[in-house]
């Protein structure tokens, strides 16, 4: 296991900075997931750590090495990507083998590596099929096993669940967690599913136009978002926003420099008109199974999503919505948060 440390890191193509001064420490064994938009840059610093992209400026220490002019093969990292790569005239085997190969370690040392790993992510009958006689699924785990047997310090993973259905992201997603508690090797993981992130993550970073916006456990951010941006990246409906002057008054614990107030989805609860913060009218519900998402219009025409448990009211009706203090979450007008 090893840690490491990004300071002032930076990556320009041409005149365009696209990595801007990322500074992030990662501890031994910790499993941290880049999440953000697309074209945020999680991708390209994933890569940077990797050595597939040049570090434009800043100091990238994998342990106590300083690595920016070191080769990708000797940092002691190993990828996983999004497409499998995997040679299709080539057996499980000798797929998960092949780096081992050509870096010259001995057939019986390949043999048992490549053994222990296919133990390690239930590979073992299949070791003599060929890619083609394989579900998209155990092709991803060969992928896996190809980075176990190199023995890296550092697995890279980039969004290497996006191209599978539902159901077998769901599965996947709890094999790597597995794995990371069965190795306990640090593990950096690129996604631009806010799911995936809150399952896995010891900590998540949160990045938007090439900088860290928050850092922190996947309760810290859905808890406490430090601005309006995280607040509605993480969570799944986003988070409803109001500008406080259209509840001034009737919010208990408003900070005097919030200019916007924000309200999760789950939090809101339906109450009889004139009892909330707030009355609004149901325009949709959409019904999920376990629960219902209500689509309500307030009085000044804004739309809110409420997460709405047991048997919806039929559209058009007249509600009230009301929301324990502690659940709300108040921002200033710079987008941070103010209480």
């Amino acid at each position: 296991m090893t840690s490491l440390t990004l300071a002032g890191i930076r990556k320009r193509f041409g005149k365009v900075d696209v990595i801007r001064g990322v500074d992030l420490r990662v501890a031994d064994g910790e499993f941290v997931v880049f999440v953000g938009p697309s074209g945020c840059g999680k991708s390209t610093l994933l890569r940077m750590i990797a050595g597939l992209e040049d570090i434009s400026e800043g100091e990238l220490r994998i342990g106590d090495r300083i690595v920016n002019e070191v080769q990708p093969a000797k940092r002691g990292v190993a990828m996983v990507f999004q497409s499998y790569a995997l040679y299709p005239h080539l057996t499980v085997r000798d797929n998960m083998g092949f780096g081992l190969k050509v870096r010259g370690v001995p057939p019986h040392e390949r043999r048992q590596r490549v053994e222990a790993a296919a133990a390690t992510l239930k590979l073992d009958a299949l070791l003599q099929r060929f890619p083609r006689e394989l579900s998209g699924g155990q092709r991803q785990r060969v992928a896996i096993g190809r980075a176990i047997v190199g023995e890296p310090d550092v697995f890279l993973f980039d969004e290497p669940l996006s191209n599978l259905d539902a159901e077998l992201r769901v599965h996947m997603r709890s094999e790597i967690a597995s794995l990371h508690k069965r190795l306990g090797n640090t593990m950096i993981y690129v996604t631009h599913d806010q799911i995936e992130a809150m399952t896995l993550a010891d900590k998540i970073v949160v990045l938007r136009d090439g900088q860290v916006e928050q850092v922190g456990t996947p309760r810290q951010l859905y808890e406490r978002p430090g601005n309006l941006f995280v607040a509605q990246f993480i969570g799944s409906p986003k988070m409803n926003i109001l500008p406080i002057e259209a509840v001034a008054g009737k919010l208990p614990g408003q900070p005097k420099t919030a200019s916007l107030v924000g309200v999760r989805p789950e939090d809101l609860e339906l109450t009889e008109p004139g009892s909330g913060f707030v009355d609004a009218r149901i325009l949709i519900s959409e019904y999920t199974g376990a629960s219902s998402l209500l689509h309500v219009q307030l009085p000044s025409g804004q739309v809110f999503l409420v997460a709405h448990d047991g048997e919806a009211p039929p559209a058009d009706t007249s509600v009230g919505l009301a929301v324990e203090p502690g659940r709300l979450h108040f921002f200033a007008d710079s987008g941070r948060r103010a209480d």
